[in-house]
């Protein structure tokens, strides 16, 4: 346990009927006397806690003459909060169907552990949000299927409208990985037509229904490679490394972003040097525009002609 869950069950264990004893203490927490004696301490001098030693049932308790305590709000650490908020924002977001009985309770438990930080999980929501980022509205009529061939190892055939070409496509392919990514679900499947693994936003899937031969099953390391060696969604295996170079003002907000696991960053002066593996340059290009005038392409010459041709073509937009 960390501090704040110390706290909060010797909280507990403080209100019992029973003054508890320091052994009991530290068997119950599983931490030493030393680590009992400062949590104590530490809540008398900083949350004013009236906690007293009583001699006769040899244990502490809370002053039987003060006022009832009640501990401050305890918090949960950054990942804690944010996994709590997201699971209940996604099941308020599930539409009824088989799993209702058992969502309900896992909400429930959801709510309680956010009350467990002192406050009210109504008041939790309503000043602590999750914004989503271009989410798309558009539902895929076929998540089920294609989920259910991921998972079966099943081979399906599906009609695909890539935006990029704006045309339909039929194919049949072999669904290896669900990946959820800027707030939007995509299917990584390899694809009988192009041979290769590729990616698919299910929100442009069409039709479903199951193929007839033999499951191909890709091995996990390529799929890793295939969805995170290289920058964004535009998966594969990265071939170019792009060299960005942001202005000092823009830079106080770069350095402090992970754009890939396998990025180089360093100041040289006041800009900021930036080093990132792609792939298709097609959502790189996009979070260079992000930046406008912040940002220089240094390297590869074929990203620099790209961005500047991206920026002389939305110009020509402004006469």
């Amino acid at each position: 346990m960390n501090r704040a869950e110390r706290i909060f069950h010797l909280h507990r264990l403080l209100q019992a009927r029973r003054p508890p004893s320091l052994a009991n203490l530290m068997e119950r927490l599983e931490v030493s006397r030393a680590t009992i004696k400062r949590d104590i301490e530490y809540m008398r001098d900083f949350m004013q806690a009236p906690i007293e030693y009583d001699p006769q049932a040899n244990g502490y308790r809370y002053a039987q003459d003060a006022p009832a305590f009640e501990l401050p709000g305890l918090w949960f650490n950054e990942s804690e909060l944010l996994a709590l908020l997201t699971m209940e924002q996604l099941l308020e977001d599930v539409q009824p169907g088989l799993l209702a009985p058992t969502l309900g309770p896992l909400k429930e438990r959801i709510r309680e552990l956010l009350a467990s930080g002192g406050h009210q999980p109504d008041a939790v929501r309503r000043r602590i949000r999750i914004q989503p980022l271009a989410q798309r509205g558009g539902r895929s009529e076929g998540f089920q299927a294609v989920a259910a061939a991921t998972l079966d190892e099943q081979p399906v055939a599906i009609e695909y409208h890539g935006r990029a070409r704006d045309t339909a496509t039929q194919r049949v392919v072999h669904p290896q990985r669900l990946l959820y990514y800027r707030d939007n679900w995509y299917l990584i499947a390899w694809c009988e037509q192009a041979q290769d693994l590729r990616t698919f936003a299910l929100e442009r899937i069409g039709s479903t229904t199951p193929a007839e031969g033999t499951y191909r099953d890709i091995d996990e390391a390529t799929l890793d490679a295939h969805t995170g060696s290289a920058f964004g969604i535009f998966t594969g295996p990265a071939q170019e490394w792009a060299e960005l170079r942001f202005t000092p003002e823009h830079a106080r907000w770069v350095a402090d972003e992970a754009w890939h696991p396998d990025q180089i960053g360093e100041y040289e002066g006041d800009s900021y040097h930036l080093k990132i593996p792609y792939a298709d340059p097609t959502e790189l290009v996009q979070e260079i525009l992000r930046h406008g005038a912040g940002v220089e392409v240094l390297a590869p010459d074929s990203l620099r002609t790209r961005v500047a041709e991206a920026l002389r073509e939305a110009a020509r937009q402004y006469p």
